[in-house]
C-alpha cells in the first residue's frame, strides 16, 4: 500500500496553485555519524539551527523539538547508513520524511561547506518544494529487502572462501580445480574434507570421485600429489571452515526469508502458480538458489507469476520484488520505471543538438538483476531471445544487454501493475513480424526514391523464419 498524502496546513491551502509544492513547515537535517544538524523555519524557534547527537535518546529529543516547532515535513541527507535510524524514528513519530540524494543540493558553487550551512540549505530547498525524495518501499518490503541483501552479502563471502580454498590448493600444488568442474561440488568438497581430515594418499583421495565426474580416478590421483606443508594445510582448513560457516548462515537467512514471504497477504486467491511454458515444472537446483521453492510464495504475495517471463528465474523474481515492492503506482508509467532503473537513454540536448544519450550509471540491485536475466537470453528459443541476438549482432553485447533489460523491465511493470498474465511470443512469430517490418521499410524507401519493390516469384513460400 502507498503512503497516505501529507495533510496540508491551512496556510498551505491558501497558497496559489503555482505554489502547491511549497512546504511552510519544513525542516532540513544534515546527517552525520556522531551528530545531526537540524534547521527549522524562520520564527519557529529563536535558535533556528541546533545540534543533536546520534544516540537514540538524542534522536527522540530531536523529534520532540521538531514537533514543538510545528514541523510536519523533514528532508534528510542520505549519508551512508547513518540516516536509517533517524528516518525510521521520524516516520514512526508521524513526520513526512524525504531521503535526499546529496547531488540534488550540492550544486551551488561558492556556497560555504559546513554542517550548519548544509542543513539550512536543505531546509530552504525543501520549503520551496525543490527536493525529490528517494524511493523507499513499504515497511514490510523493507524487511524482506534487508534479508535478501544480507543473503547476497553472505553469497559474496562464500565466493571469497572458494577463492581461498583454491589458493591454498595451488600453494600445495594440488591441481584439484583442473580435474573437476567445480571445486566445491560433490567430488571437490569430498576430497578437500578428506585432506583436512588428514588423508594424503592420492589414490585413496581419488576414490572419493563421484561417478558423474568426467575425469578418471587415475587422472584425479595424478593431480592430487602435492606438497603438504603445514601452513598451507592450515589455510585450507580455515577456508573450509569459513565456507561451511557462511553456508550455515545462508540456510538460516533462507528460513527467515521464507517466513517473511508467508506474512504477506494472499493475492492469488489460494490458486497454485500456472505452469511455465517451455520450462520444466521443477528444474535442477542451483547452489546459489534459496533452499526453498520461492515460486509458490512469490505467486501468492504478488498474484502473478514473474517466472513465466523468459530469463527471469525464482531468484531474480525474489530480488525484483524485494527491491521494488508490489506497489507500482510509485511510477506513473513504465517509462518512469525504466528511467528510475537507469535502463533508458539519458538525453542531453542543447540548442536542438543532442550532446549525449548514454545510459545513466546507477547502482540499483533491481537493474543488476534484470541485466543478468537479459544476459541469459542469449540462447533462449523465444521472441526475447531473438530480439537479444539481433541487437547483439548490430550493437554489441553491452548495449544489447541494456536494451533487453529495458524490455524485461517494461514486462515486469505491466505484469505487476495490471495483474495480467504474461503471454510469451514464439520466436517464429517474432522473426515473421521483424521481416515484415523490414520489407515494409524497404518498400517505403523505394517509393520515396521513385521505385517499386517487387518480390520475385516463390518468395512468399520462402519467407519463413531465418
Amino acid at each position: 500500500m502507498s503512503k497516505p498524502a501529507r495533510p496540508r496546513s491551512a496556510a498551505e491551502q491558501r497558497l496559489p496553485p503555482q505554489l502547491q509544492a511549497v512546504r511552510l513547515h519544513a525542516a532540513g537535517i544534515d546527517v552525520g555519524a556522531t551528530e545531526h544538524w537540524v534547521a527549522v523555519p524562520e520564527g519557529a524557534d529563536p535558535q533556528r539551527v541546533r545540534r543533536f547527537g546520534a544516540c537514540t535518546a538524542d534522536l527522540e529529543a530531536l523529534a520532540d523539538w521538531l514537533a514543538a516547532c510545528g514541523v510536519t515535513s523533514v528532508a534528510l541527507e542520505s549519508t551512508g547508513v547513518y540516516w536509517i535510524a533517524l528516518f525510521e524514528l521520524l516516520e514512526r513519530r508521524g513526520f513526512e520524511v524525504l531521503l535526499v540524494d546529496p547531488r540534488q543540493f550540492h550544486q551551488m558553487s561558492g556556497r560555504p561547506k559546513t554542517d550548519v550551512h548544509d542543513c539550512q540549505w536543505l531546509q530552504r530547498l525543501h520549503t520551496c518544494g525543490l527536493l525529490a525524495g528517494a524511493f523507499r518501499p513499504d515497511d514490510q518490503v523493507v524487511v524482506l529487502r534487508s534479508y535478501l541483501r544480507q543473503r547476497a552479502e553472505l553469497l559474496a563471502e562464500a565466493g571469497r572462501d572458494i577463492q581461498h580454498l583454491q589458493k591454498a590448493l595451488t600453494q600445495m600444488n594440488v591441481k584439484l580445480q583442473h580435474v573437476v568442474a567445480d571445486t566445491v561440488g560433490v567430488t571437490g568438497l569430498s576430497i578437500i574434507r578428506a585432506i583436512v581430515a588428514g588423508e594424503r594418499d592420492p589414490a585413496k583421495l581419488a576414490k572419493l570421485r563421484d561417478p558423474r565426474c568426467k575425469q578418471s580416478e587415475a587422472a584425479i590421483a595424478r593431480a592430487l600429489l602435492g606438497n603438504w606443508r603445514d601452513e598451507h594445510l592450515f589455510a585450507l582448513a580455515q577456508a573450509l571452515e569459513a565456507y561451511d560457516f557462511h553456508h550455515r548462515q545462508l540456510a538460516a537467512c533462507d528460513r527467515r526469508i521464507e517466513a517473511e514471504l508467508g506474512k504477506f497477504p494472499d493475492r492469488s486467491g489460494g490458486a497454485a502458480p500456472p505452469p511455465r511454458p517451455g520450462k520444466r515444472a521443477k528444474g535442477k537446483a542451483r547452489r546459489n538458489q534459496p533452499a526453498f521453492d520461492a515460486r509458490r510464495p512469490l505467486y501468492r504475495m504478488a498474484g502473478v507469476d514473474l517466472t513465466v517471463i523468459e530469463g527471469i528465474e525464482e531468484t531474480t523474481a525474489l530480488i525484483l520484488i524485494g527491491e521494488i515492492g508490489l506497489d507500482m503506482s510509485r511510477w506513473p508509467t513504465e517509462k518512469h520505471f525504466c528511467s528510475w532503473l537507469c535502463l533508458c537513454p539519458n538525453r542531453r540536448i542543447s540548442g536542438g543538438r543532442t550532446l549525449s544519450s548514454h545510459t545513466k550509471k546507477g547502482a540499483s540491485r533491481a537493474a543488476m538483476a534484470l541485466r543478468l536475466a537479459a544476459r541469459s537470453l542469449e540462447r533462449s528459443k523465444s521472441a526475447l531471445g531473438a530480439f537479444f541476438r539481433r541487437l547483439r549482432g548490430r550493437l554489441g553485447m553491452p548495449k544489447a544487454i541494456t536494451a533487453a533489460a529495458h524490455k524485461l523491465a517494461r514486462l515486469v511493470y505491466a505484469v505487476l501493475k495490471h495483474g495480467t498474465a504474461y503471454v510469451a511470443q514464439e520466436m517464429a512469430a517474432y522473426e515473421r513480424q521483424y521481416r515484415e517490418r523490414l520489407v515494409n521499410g524497404l518498400k517505403r524507401k523505394a517509393r520515396e526514391l521513385g521505385y517499386e519493390l517487387v518480390a520475385p516469384a516463390g518468395a512468399a513460400a520462402e519467407a519463413g523464419p531465418r
